[in-house]
């Protein structure tokens, strides 16, 4: 087979070296793949099913600052696809370690936006070996949505809620979910959703050093706000409020950066954060707590450090105004995102398709060295 062909999305591959002290269990499928490349992130999972969810085997999470710049030009720059570039090329290494049965990847609004974004995607494909997707809002709100399905039917919030608000503070964009859900039958359906042109990276290129001061971070919240109160208008969310029927759901490292704050985490830790419910209250306290140790002090914090301090205030700044129009008293916290959902999905899509008789090695092209610079971790 020739090596260099790439791997479509979703195919099956099998004859890889079993994971170093990993044994399936009777009749599991084999392992899968899950690679969420947003604006600021690239992020690899690497999960084997497990009972009703999945055991995590090996992830990789970079900064990459792909939509860095592109708010100003509208492009995707060189610099900041081949420090991308790079990353892929990280993760499809480490996928081509590992037994995968299936994968998938994909991209969101910094690739959805940018002009060059279907180029820089079929740059990745030839240098990485990778077929990656680039989805739409709608269903990076969908992934997310499955991600916290667990969560949308925890059994600590009120067990006669019927609806829940789901948001995820990206990079280049925030996807805002309204869902229903059913406790008796566990299924959650998207009743709408909204795909708000705002991250922590377009705001922080927006506002600059503006964001950390009192008058500039009113700003941002009062200006996202005003983008969120169209949807309210036609979803009514807040009267549901009131009923006490909404539970609301965080799934982005501002809020599991305020839960680190707010449970006084001297260093990250995704169990303590993971389904932790945070009030309204001690929430936004760890905002104000965030504001008064400055982009210095932000730096230092082994709970935020120098890569994400610049982004810090703004993604607070988007989290404050969705409670400001969606005032729930509480805050579930979930530190999970688009792989997990991808995860579930393609488990659940697998589970009536029978297991490859013999392996077959990945085609990928990541047997090609690293650029210069890049060492695997």
């Amino acid at each position: 087979m020739d090596n260099t062909m790439s791997w479509r999305d979703g195919q099956e591959a099998t004859r890889l070296p079993r994971a170093s002290g990993f044994r399936p269990n009777r009749g599991m499928l084999g392992m899968f793949g899950a690679i969420d490349l947003g604006t600021n992130n690239c992020r690899l999972m690497i999960a084997a099913p497990h009972a009703d969810g999945f055991r995590v085997v090996d992830s990789f999470n970079r900064i990459v600052r792909l939509g860095e710049g592109l708010q100003r030009t509208g492009e995707l720059s060189p610099h900041a696809m081949d420090r991308t570039i790079n990353a892929l090329r990280i993760c499809a290494m480490r996928m081509e370690r590992r037994r995968l049965y299936r994968y998938r990847a994909v991209a969101t609004e910094a690739c959805r936006r940018a002009g060059n974004g279907a180029a820089f995607i079929e740059r990745a494909r030839q240098e990485t070996g990778l077929d990656i997707t680039v989805i739409s809002s709608r269903e990076e709100a969908e992934l997310a949505m499955e991600s916290c399905s667990a969560l949308l039917h925890d059994d600590r919030v009120c067990p006669t809620r019927t609806r829940a608000l789901l948001f995820d503070i990206g990079g280049g964009s925030t996807e805002i979910a309204w869902v229903r859900t059913d406790r008796h039958t566990r299924r959650q359906d998207l009743s709408g959703y909204l795909s708000l042109p705002a991250g922590v990276i377009t705001q922080a290129e927006q506002f600059g050093e503006s964001a950390f001061s009192e008058q500039g971070y009113q700003r941002m919240v009062e200006q996202i706000a005003n983008q969120l109160r169209a949807f309210e208008a036609v979803h009514c969310i807040r009267r549901e409020i009131s009923r006490g029927n909404v539970s609301l759901i965080g799934t982005s490292g501002t809020v599991t950066t305020l839960a680190s704050i707010a449970l006084s985490l001297t260093r990250y830790s995704r169990t303590a954060v993971d389904g932790t419910i945070l009030e309204a209250g001690p929430a936004l306290e760890a905002i104000r707590t965030l504001a008064a140790m400055g982009p210095v002090g932000l730096s230092q914090h082994p709970c935020v450090g120098p890569d994400r301090a610049q982004y810090v205030m703004p993604g607070c700044a988007i989290f404050e105004a969705i409670h400001r129009v969606w005032p729930v008293p509480e805050i579930m916290v979930a530190d999970r995102g688009l792989r997990d959902g991808m995860l579930l999905r393609m488990i659940n899509d697998s589970t009536s398709v029978a297991m490859p008789s013999s392996p077959s090695p990945l085609p990928f092209a990541a047997s090609r060295p690293p650029a210069m610079g890049v060492s695997l971790p």
